[in-house]
């Protein structure tokens, strides 16, 4: 059985949460590397969960940053602020994942957290807007996530 679109929006942005839960555990146990490759992909996940709202989706990553930046960030929908917290999480989970010798900072990691916090943040109110709006502003069509 198929959900809605605004189900799959749903289930994007609590795997964004959960990927997020799971950088800051990486993070406490000082698996720096793992923490940035899951705080990236809670922003990524974050991300998808706003372009199945244009019924868009991409097998890279590049993709789905560039869709978002042309039609969500260009638009004035999300501030540009935003862009740059995702380029900067994915330029370093590129350098975390592929350098062989790239050694990951706990503070990088710990950056790289905040980074997705802001980012899954900013989701979250974009989709609870657009979700009431389509309910007719109904309190109680509020997306949540785990975390």
């Amino acid at each position: 059985m198929e959900g809605s679109v605004t189900d799959l929006a749903m289930y994007r942005l609590n795997r964004a949460a959960e990927d997020l839960e799971t950088a800051e555990e990486n993070l406490k146990a000082g698996k720096y590397r793992a923490s940035v490759n899951r705080s990236y992909y809670a922003v990524f996940h974050a991300l998808r969960a706003v372009t199945v709202l244009d019924q868009f989706d991409s097998g890279k990553h590049s993709g789905i940053i560039a869709y978002f930046n042309q039609h969500y960030v260009k638009t004035g929908i999300f501030d540009r602020e935003i862009s740059k917290l995702v380029d900067s999480s994915y330029r370093l989970r590129e350098k975390a994942d592929y350098d062989d010798f790239y050694l990951v900072s706990g503070e990088e990691a710990q950056l790289q957290i905040e980074k997705a916090r802001a980012v899954v943040a900013e989701v979250r109110k974009y989709l609870t807007a657009m979700i009431n709006k389509e309910s007719g502003g109904h309190k109680d069509a509020q997306p949540h996530a785990d975390h």
